[in-house]
């Protein structure tokens, strides 16, 4: 069973963790998840147990235990649904092309007729700036 632990101390290794979860039974996995730049703990993480009744046992007990000073939340991960992260990036991505090329459009005609006539666009001032600081 894969258990989801949240609200962990960002000072918490993942030995003390699998320690934790080892006094209820075998443990296969520990991961605590890290931001990617800094390294620091973002105070969840995941811990694997083969065996679903020691896992259930121990997800009962530790649930709403204080740990280092913090109580911990810990249930059953459930997985997350395919393809929802990638429809945000994939919208953002394509938001970020379209609003690139909609500042270089308003750009051209910002010279054309003035910068009042196309300030009231949401991004004209943020792109056109952007668009002439690169050049």
């Amino acid at each position: 069973m894969n258990i989801f632990v949240g609200s962990l101390p960002f000072s918490i290794e993942e030995a003390d963790l699998r320690e934790s979860f080892e006094a209820y039974g075998a443990v296969d996995s520990v991961k605590i998840i890290t931001d990617k730049f800094t390294g620091r703990s973002k105070g969840f993480g995941f811990v694997e147990m083969p065996n679903d009744e020691e896992a259930q046992k121990a997800i009962d007990e530790l649930n709403g235990a204080t740990v280092q000073g913090r109580a911990i939340v810990v249930n059953k991960s459930e997985p997350k649904p395919e393809g929802e992260r990638r429809s945000f990036g994939g919208g953002g991505n394509s938001r970020g092309g379209s609003d690139f090329r909609g500042g270089n459009s308003r750009g051209g005609s910002d010279y054309r007729g003035g910068n009042d006539r196309n300030s009231g666009g949401g991004y004209n001032k943020g792109g056109n700036g952007g668009n002439r600081g690169g050049y």
